[in-house]
Parts: structure tokens; C-alpha cells; sequence
């Protein structure tokens, strides 16, 4: 069988395979990705993000546990700090989820940053609509947690799960309603530490308010409690997922048409950019010109980057100038 069609069957080893080469950026991943693609649109995709130690793991891995007690198939792609050393990801979040290593209905995938900013990398799209294409029921998008402006995930999940926790002045960041705007489920995890109320309060006036995504009108956002390590409020947790996913079915509000159109949207222009920066790296190379050698002119102040950007682009891509 082809890639493809051992994929379509959820061949765990094959798709692994691909993920590990979408991650690596491998040009014969393109044409697989595009045979794919007609396949997805099935799967949930859940995204969590929140502070790095508010507990993301635990509630993914305690939520795919839930999960499976439904018979549901899970993907699980968690995005880790990127190892300063070998550049791979830092598998803490790996390491969490070791109970569903042994369990076929449970892909588990851990990514590096690599530099990429947001919350997310650059591949996380490819492999969502990867695992999507696999027959996963849901897809699980663990960020890696970078604080308040870490708002990419909203674009790629049709669920996003804001994750906090009491003690760590939320009061103060809740007011910064970049990153609380994309909250579809409000989640205060590590509920029996003290203050626990205090930030569920915070966070029901700001949904009082109005502070949340724009784009969803008439969705209320639940507030719910969690303990994760002892699985206190994953069920409450499940059934809000669950919800979501209807409210956003539901056809005569078209809310889900909105949130498949912003991951349309990103989707494309994160193909377009790192298109035309292959493009424009070959398109130097074959003419003797090395990406070092551009570094090296700005480095010593022999020219600036705004200019020699706008010539390297007058030369290379010259439908594409401004």
C-alpha cells in the first residue's frame, strides 16, 4: 500500500513516519499532504493553552482517558520548549501521557518550537489534518505555553480551552484580553489550592462583560474547576467539549462555517509564506547567493535589512514587490 492508503487504515507506523517529516520540513511530504487533504474535516480539534505549570498535560491526558471510555480515538499533538541543544522538543509532555502508550486508539505526538512563535509550530496544521485524515475522533492541540499573547491556536482548533490557575495574578492578566478573547471553555485547574473562587469569580465577570471571542456570539463560556492529577471535573470538562461542538454544528447559527474559515485562512497563508521562502532561498542559491552571505552584510552594518530585503525581492520575486 502507498503512504496514503496505509494512513487512510490508521497505520500508526506510517503516520509517524510523516509527522516525523512534516516536522523536518521534507519537500516529499507536499504531494502526500495534498492526497490527504480531500480526506479531513471529520475530526474535533480541541486546542488548550494557558501559562507553562497551569497543568495542560494532566487535563489532556486525564480528558483523552475520558475520551476512550466513549470508545472515541484520540490524536494528541503536544508542543513542547524546543532543547537548546539538539533543538528537538523537550518531552515532558510525553512523559505525562504514558498510560496511552499501549493503547492503539491513541496517537500521541510531541513537537519542538524550533523558534516558531504563537504557541505552536510551524507543522502543526499538516499534522492535525494528518491525524484528521487517520480517523481520529478528536485532536488534542497541547501549546506550549508562552502567556498571553499565545492566541495561534484559536485559528487552528474549533475549541479552544483556556487553562489557569489560582496564585499566579490572573487578576492582573485577566484584564489583557488578547489571549482571554479566545477562550471557548474557561478551565481553573489545581481548584483546592486557596484563592480557587477568587478566580473563578474574575473570570465569570469578564464573560459577564462580554470579554471573549468576538466571532461566537451566543455561546456563553462555562468556568469549570478541575483538579487534574486526581481527574475532579474532567467529566464536566468532556461535556462542555461536547457543547461546543454542537452549539458550533448546530446550522442555524453558522458558526461553524466562521470557525472553518479562519482555519482556512491561516492555513493558507502559512502555506504561501514558507512557499515563497523555499521558493526565494532556491531561486538565491542557484545564482550564487547564500543566505549567510545577506547575514554576514548586516551583521558588520555593510547594508541594512530593510533595503537589501526590498532588493532581494525587486530581483527574485519581482510580481511580488512592492
Amino acid at each position: 500500500m502507498s503512504v496514503v492508503e496505509q494512513i487512510l487504515k490508521g497505520d500508526v507506523r506510517a503516520t509517524a513516519r510523516l509527522l516525523r517529516d512534516i516536522d523536518d520540513q521534507m519537500p516529499t511530504t507536499h504531494e502526500i499532504l495534498r492526497e490527504l487533504y480531500p480526506h479531513t474535516g471529520k475530526a474535533h480539534v480541541v486546542g488548550f493553552t494557558g501559562s507553562p505549570g497551569v497543568g495542560k498535560s494532566s487535563l489532556v491526558d486525564q480528558l483523552a482517558l475520558r475520551c476512550r471510555k466513549d470508545g472515541l480515538t484520540i490524536g494528541i499533538l503536544a508542543v513542547d520548549p524546543t532543547s537548546p541543544f539538539s533543538g528537538g522538543a523537550i518531552l515532558g509532555d510525553r512523559i505525562r501521557m504514558q498510560r496511552h502508550f499501549l493503547d492503539d486508539g491513541v496517537f500521541i505526538r510531541s513537537l519542538a518550537t524550533r523558534g516558531h512563535f504563537g504557541g505552536l509550530t510551524r507543522s502543526t496544521n499538516d499534522m492535525i489534518n494528518v491525524l484528521d485524515a487517520m480517523g481520529k475522533d478528536l485532536v488534542l492541540v497541547e501549546t506550549v505555553g508562552v502567556g498571553q499573547d499565545e492566541v495561534e491556536i484559536a485559528n487552528s482548533a474549533h475549541t479552544t480551552v483556556l487553562v489557569t490557575i489560582p496564585g499566579m495574578g490572573d487578576d492582573v492578566q485577566a484584564i489583557k484580553a488578547g489571549i482571554m478573547e479566545i477562550g471557548c471553555i474557561f478551565v481553573v485547574n489545581k481548584a483546592d489550592r486557596e484563592g480557587s473562587r477568587k478566580t473563578v469569580r474574575e473570570l465569570m465577570n469578564l464573560v459577564e462583560l462580554g470579554v471573549r471571542r468576538r466571532d461566537t456570539d451566543g455561546w456563553q463560556p462555562p468556568i469549570i474547576e478541575t483538579e487534574a492529577i486526581k481527574g475532579r471535573g474532567i467529566d464536566e470538562l468532556y461535556e462542555a467539549i461536547r457543547k461546543h461542538r454542537d452549539y458550533l454544528a448546530a446550522n442555524d447559527r453558522g458558526q461553524m462555517d466562521d470557525v472553518l474559515e479562519k482555519r482556512a485562512r491561516s492555513q493558507l497563508i502559512e502555506a504561501l509564506k514558507d512557499e515563497a521562502l523555499r521558493t526565494l532561498l532556491r531561486r538565491l542559491e542557484s545564482r550564487g547567493i547564500s543566505l549567510d552571505s545577506l547575514i554576514s552584510q548586516i551583521k558588520s552594518r555593510q547594508r541594512d535589512p530593510y533595503t537589501l530585503v526590498q532588493e532581494v525581492l525587486a530581483n527574485e520575486l519581482r510580481d511580488f514587490a512592492c
